[in-house]
């Protein structure tokens, strides 16, 4: 399929892309509730949701508070990703009511994979490389830990449980600099869909501004061409945004990822 126009970009987003991820890991699981659907095994809680929950008012408050009791039972922290164009519009402040936080927003920005696919240009020094070993992925975590300034050791476990349950639908790639990861994104492919996510690309301090987040968006546009893949979606910090805009682009909506987190975390 084809669209154009950020309307058009944002339907097929909408009915593409939202909803249960399509490649779990061992031992976690999907569960409707009404209109939701919730990730459950997971190190962290989930919630999906349409575009539209299709309730209102206390029915609304009662749908949310459900999703938190249930997390809270099992002493599990819980994100219910929302978006700037999702109704009902007063939501956010429903979830805020029922203990939910928000976190840093981000902008949801779509692009024509073939129009990103070039070969990637890295620095000198710089190789990039595919990775699918656990140490890699904890090396991957140990440099999120270092970017962030917090335990990201989670991260590590995720990717190697991902790769392991549909290698076929992620590819994690570094950037290395004399054996060090100064650079580390994935590609996940979304079968049966028009498109392909990015993910990751945080960057050590001292490589910024060298074009190695380019180099590795270059570098998974032409895989997902591979795989068939019309566009590329990506959820981007204010760091990211500019960059991907340049890249040819688009942003369609804003995402909020509203978090419940027990008392004791």
């Amino acid at each position: 399929m084809s669209v154009t126009g950020i309307d058009g970009l944002l339907a097929a987003y909408d009915e593409q892309m939202r909803g249960a991820p399509r490649a779990l890991p061992a031992g976690v699981h999907c569960e409707r509730d009404g209109p939701l659907l919730r990730v459950v095994g997971d190190v962290h809680g989930f919630v999906a949701a349409p575009r539209d929950v299709g309730v209102r008012g206390a029915a609304l408050d009662e749908l949310i508070v459900r999703q938190r009791n249930f997390y809270a039972a099992r002493d599990q922290p819980v994100e219910w990703k929302h978006y700037a164009h999702d109704l009902p519009a007063d939501l956010p402040e429903r979830l805020r009511a029922a203990g939910f936080v928000a976190d840093e927003p981000e902008t949801v920005l779509i692009g024509r994979a073939a129009d990103v696919a070039a070969p990637p240009v890295v620095p000198d020094g710089v190789v990039l490389r595919r990775v699918t070993e656990d140490e890699d992925m904890r090396r991957i975590a140990a440099l999120e830990t270092a970017v962030w300034r917090e335990d990201w050791a989670w991260i590590g476990d995720d990717l190697i449980a991902r790769v392991a349950a549909a290698p076929d639908d992620i590819v994690v790639m570094v950037a290395e600099a004399a054996g060090e990861v100064v650079c580390a994104a994935w590609l996940v492919h979304h079968s049966g869909s028009d498109f392909a996510s990015l993910w990751g690309g945080s960057t050590l301090p001292a490589w910024r501004g060298r074009g190695i987040y380019r180099a590795l968006v270059a570098a998974r546009a032409r895989l997902a061409v591979a795989r068939g893949a019309t566009y590329l979606q990506v959820d981007a910090s204010d760091d990211s945004a500019p960059i991907l805009r340049r890249l040819g682009f688009t942003a369609v909506t804003t995402t909020t990822p509203y978090v419940w987190s027990p008392p004791d975390r």
